[in-house]
């Protein structure tokens, strides 16, 4: 399973302040604390970013790639801000994201297939995220036909559920993880999914929220989750899914596995 580090964000008080004086030092120790701690992308999320995001992702993407060999997950609902951080990124970057909205759709997976791109697609539409699960499959399969009209390889899709908080919404907990195992039938050989972690326990005690992360995700793993965005710093989170990998043979055992 892949781990998409989540913590350099706008919403962060000292990384929104370093990305508006571009200042890089806060921002690439960020990212080489959370590729030692076990992420295997960093998403960047510069938000909405309508001003000035048609420089700022471009100058993240070549600060953190300068200073550190990783992929980036670019999240922007900004288009040209999306594409300017596309042109310069090196290797392979994922796009955060696609949705049922039918422009946003559009716009993102012609990107996606523009730039060979990995891409995010949210089952959700303008009118935000369906109460039924069978809708929110609906709409995944939506994604799904329109990366052909795209030229984008359903390997290179990324399938999200969109998980509601357990404060609010405990009786979707357990469809989130119905529609991980839903969305992977979609197709054979069968799809790639994920999830931003932390909202199963937004809006819980700060003492709770270790917990339900760390339970939820090992939940979501047994029932084939691909990928999740999370916080590679918090280390029993990533020993779980070290110990998930150890218990399918696709990590070999050894006593120091938690380091």
């Amino acid at each position: 399973m892949l781990v998409v580090g989540e913590k350099i964000n706008v919403i962060s008080i000292e990384i929104g302040k370093a990305m508006k004086e571009r200042n890089a030092g806060p921002i690439v120790e960020l990212a080489k604390a959370q590729i030692k701690g076990g992420a295997d992308i960093l998403d960047i999320n510069i938000g909405p970013a309508s001003k000035e995001g048609h420089e700022l992702m471009p100058w993240l993407v070549e600060t953190i790639q300068g200073a550190i060999d990783c992929r980036l997950s670019l999240d922007t609902t900004n288009v040209s801000a999306m594409e300017e951080g596309l042109k310069v990124h090196k290797g392979k970057a994922m796009i955060n994201s696609a949705s049922g909205e039918a422009e946003r759709m559009n716009n993102m997976l012609g990107l996606a297939g523009k730039y060979k791109a990995d891409v995010i697609g949210l089952a959700m539409t303008e009118k935000g995220i369906p109460d039924d699960l069978n809708e929110r499959t609906a709409i995944a399969y939506e994604i799904v036909a329109a990366c052909g009209e795209h030229g984008v390889p359903l390997e290179n899709l990324f399938l999200d559920p969109l998980i509601l908080p357990v404060s609010v919404a405990q009786d979707k907990a357990m469809e989130g993880i119905e529609a991980v195992r839903m969305f992977q039938q979609l197709n054979d050989p069968p799809l790639n999914t994920i999830v931003g972690l932390s909202n199963i326990s937004n809006g819980t005690p700060d003492k709770t929220k270790p917990i339900l992360d760390r339970v939820y995700l090992t939940m979501l793993m047994e029932a084939g989750l691909s990928a999740a965005i999370m916080d590679p710093l918090d280390k029993d989170l990533v020993a779980c899914v070290r110990a998930v990998k150890i218990f399918r043979n696709e990590m070999l055992y050894a006593h120091s596995f938690m380091d």
